[in-house]
């Protein structure tokens, strides 16, 4: 260790830290894995805002919670560093500009999606999403089926969502009673691995270091749980009441509101698990979008930066554009595809900022602990098989226009088997996978 390192960096300014997180929101392109790597590099190795072993607490803590663990990392540290201002600085700035570039993206897809440029490229991506997705599956799933017991709650809920249309939020909750239960009957089952690991390494000396004690406002007191809480149910309150007296219960603004709401606080496994729960919403129950559109919405969010859970974006705008809320002029739909798209961003994200500002005093005395764990382990068993679902549902309407039982697309086929070779057997990148297969459904379209 030279010199340099073993004196920790000077302090960050809360303006030098907001230039960061606004960078960050413009290039954290790869998905959790690539987003927490990314942090990892620049704030353990690079800048020494935060030490391995703080950095890794930080990450098993949110690991534990609904919601997209990169975001609520980056709202932790930011939390840690300057407060809570710096935890809703560090939250907001990671997604704003990924909600600005899909809303963009989506409003050309809408307009345009029916040129042939834009069509090819979304013929060529469609099979690399359903790709994608299979890997998800089988990603996860390498990591949390550790035995017979996580294989069988796995595919019993594969069976309950696909033959029996189960909705998801009750597979959720049946899973985490299992894990409840299972986790004193037959602990060694659903002990977890340690999330990612002991920390192992040092960079040096940082501000928040392994021996740097917790920060007053990091520690548990009740006055403080209480009162953030109390906050965030009243900006949620009233965010929703705002909509209520607008539009009425029915209005789609509030539905939109409502249900988001929910799913935010199902995405235990990542935006991968809760996307079956946004299409039975979205596609089934409310009608807000097609499941073509669904399927080309993972597509679009897959190629923007931020976290994937940022789709809720896209189904969002489709909704109220979709719904005509404001109009049927070409301004009017873009105005309600904006409405819709940014409550669809509020109401999902604003239970991850609380997880963190409320519970991470509390819920971090509690990690390890196997009956607050086993649940979790349960649920994520669960979402492997849901995730499975999803992958079917994709490739059903992907090689043929009407699932199996139409014309079967053969270059969908190959396009979709050549990307989970490229992801499984070579590990390219998903951006990369996802601008081939975009050009060769370009050429393809264009050849006939």
């Amino acid at each position: 260790m030279t010199e340099d390192t073993r004196q920790a960096p000077a302090r960050v300014s809360l303006a030098e830290a907001f230039w960061y997180w606004l960078k960050l929101g413009f290039v954290s392109f790869g998905g959790p894995t690539g987003q927490i790597a990314m942090m990892h590099q620049d704030l353990v190795e690079r800048r020494r805002w935060i030490s391995e072993k703080r950095f890794l607490h930080a990450l098993n803590y949110c690991m534990l919670l609904p919601g997209p663990e990169a975001t609520q990392l980056a709202t932790y540290i930011g939390w840690m560093m300057h407060r809570t201002r710096g935890g809703l600085i560090a939250g907001v700035l990671f997604v704003l500009p990924s909600m600005f570039i899909l809303m963009t993206l989506t409003w050309i897809y809408l307009v345009f999606g029916k040129v042939p440029l834009v069509a090819g490229i979304l013929y060529g991506i469609k099979p690399a999403v359903t790709a994608i997705v299979v890997f998800a599956a089988y990603r996860i799933g390498s990591r949390a089926l550790k035995n017979g017991v996580l294989w069988a709650i796995s595919a019993a809920a594969f069976i309950a969502i696909f033959a029996f249309h189960v909705p998801f939020p009750y597979i959720v909750l049946i899973a985490g009673i299992i894990g409840a239960v299972g986790g004193r009957v037959a602990p060694a089952k659903f002990a977890t691995g340690g999330g990612h690991g002991a920390a192992g390494r040092s960079y040096g000396a940082a501000i928040i270091d392994d021996d740097t004690p917790t920060p007053e406002h990091a520690r548990f007191a009740w006055p403080h749980f209480i009162g953030v809480t109390a906050a965030g149910l009243a900006i949620w309150a009233g965010a929703m009441a705002c909509l209520y007296a607008v539009q009425g219960w029915n209005g789609t603004l509030t539905q939109i509101g409502w249900f988001f709401t929910k799913a935010a606080l199902l995405t235990f496994g990542g935006a991968y698990a809760v996307l079956p729960y946004v299409y039975q919403g979205g596609v089934e129950t409310y009608a807000w979008l097609s499941a073509t559109q669904m399927i080309d919405g993972l597509a679009l969010g897959e190629t923007t930066p931020g976290p994937l859970i940022m789709i809720v974006t896209y189904v969002g705008f489709v909704g109220g554009w979709t719904k005509q809320l404001f109009g049927t002029d070409a301004a009017s739909l873009a105005w309600a595809g904006i409405a819709g798209g940014a409550v669809a961003t509020f109401f999902t994200f604003l239970p991850s900022y609380l997880f963190i500002l409320i519970g991470g005093p509390l819920v971090e005395a509690t990690h390890g602990d196997l009956k607050f764990t086993a649940p979790l382990t349960g649920i994520t068993a669960a979402v492997v098989g849901v995730i499975l679902n999803l992958a079917v549902f994709f490739a059903w309407h992907v090689v043929g226009p009407a699932g199996f039982a139409g014309r079967f697309e053969w270059l969908s086929a190959l396009v979709g088997s050549a990307a989970f070779i490229a992801l499984f057997r070579y590990k390219a990148g998903i951006i990369p996978v996802i601008a081939a297969c975009g050009l060769a459904g370009l050429v393809f379209t264009l050849a006939i």
